[in-house]
């Protein structure tokens, strides 16, 4: 894929419209993981609105993210720092072909009263 292929691609999935973003970083300033990140929400979304892909992919503040979606709360301009960070998270897992999971990787645990709603969802959101 292209560098605009990815941008593209994860604006797309985050359905977030970085244009939006008035650089507050008042999104910054509530996420609760801010200290174990080495890109902030607000420059989540400045660097995809600038189209520096590589420096997202690499990031390692895509693990560190809690997806509490404090950022997204304390944005002004309803901007979702918390999807554009998840949608890159996403897009590395793609990457790496890690992004399935079967029905025999699912652990025994798993019984009638886990409800339905919970395995369904995690099922569509790790099969993308």
């Amino acid at each position: 894929m292209t560098n605009e292929e990815y941008v593209e691609s994860i604006v797309r999935i985050s359905g977030t419209d970085v244009r939006k973003c008035m650089k507050c970083g008042k999104c910054s300033g509530r996420c609760p993981a801010f200290h174990d990140m080495d890109i902030k929400p607000h420059q989540f979304v400045t660097l995809l609105g600038k189209g520096k892909i590589e420096v997202l992919l690499e990031s390692k503040a895509i693990w560190n993210c809690l997806s509490c979606m404090a950022c997204v709360e304390r944005c002004p301009r309803g901007v979702a720092p918390a999807a554009v960070v998840e949608a890159v998270r996403d897009t590395v897992v793609r990457m790496q072909n890690n992004n399935g999971i079967k029905a025999e990787d699912i652990p025994p645990i798993v019984d009638e009263l886990i409800p339905q709603q919970l395995l369904v969802s995690a099922y569509r959101k790790y099969n993308k």
